[in-house]
């Protein structure tokens, strides 16, 4: 698991030193423990894992810009927690509505001594924040315009909106441009996936 986590690291330029590499392989050693009891992911062993959470949530890293930064439906922290271990001086909150998964996130943000991050048990649409954030992120959140309506009341003058995904209809490109005047597609490089994964990026 160590070499391998190195290796996507270093793929993904990102330095592989020792302490982030065991604070990634504390997090998987709690996802799986707790994934038993509570099912906070389809995914079940460590190995698949951090191909498909971790590294998967690390191939955005270099697109993020901005030190507040938001991830709505985090689920078990991806790719926010995941992201702000990796950019410390970057100050995320992970939002879920599922109770079992931010009770995860804040056994996780215990045992890890994790400094940047809060966690907020709330629906976005419902969740208020006056400043604002530079970056909006979701990875799992249904489609392009569902996430644009539940979070531009979040986004600073200038922030972005980035969605993770597989696979993007011209349908649901063309409804959420409706919306919002600027949308562009990325492909996204993860290490040991075949499948295809891109980053959307919406701004006005």
């Amino acid at each position: 698991m160590l070499e391998a986590l190195q290796e996507g690291l270093e793929r993904l330029d990102i330095q592989a030193e020792q302490p982030l590499c065991t604070a990634y392989l504390r997090y998987l050693e709690l996802l799986a423990k707790w994934n038993k009891a509570y099912n906070l992911t389809a995914v079940k062993e460590p190995e698949a894992m951090l191909k498909r959470h971790v590294l998967d949530s690390l191939s955005v890293h270099t697109f993020i810009k901005g030190e507040q930064c938001l991830d709505i439906g985090t689920g078990p922290g991806l790719p926010g927690l995941i992201l702000a271990l990796a950019q410390p001086n970057k100050h995320w909150t992970l939002l879920d509505s599922n109770v079992k998964k931010t009770r995860f996130l804040q056994h996780v943000k215990a045992q890890l001594d994790i400094s940047n991050i809060d966690i907020v048990h709330s629906r976005a649409e419902n969740f208020q924040n006056e400043n604002g954030y530079t970056t909006i992120i979701c990875r799992a959140f249904s489609s392009l315009r569902e996430f644009y309506s539940a979070s531009h009341h979040l986004l600073q003058d200038k922030g972005k909106l980035f969605a993770m995904k597989a696979d993007i209809s011209e349908k649901e490109l063309s409804e959420v441009k409706q919306l919002i005047k600027h949308v562009e597609i990325n492909e996204l490089n993860v290490p040991e996936e075949t499948s295809k994964r891109c980053i959307v990026i919406m701004n006005d």
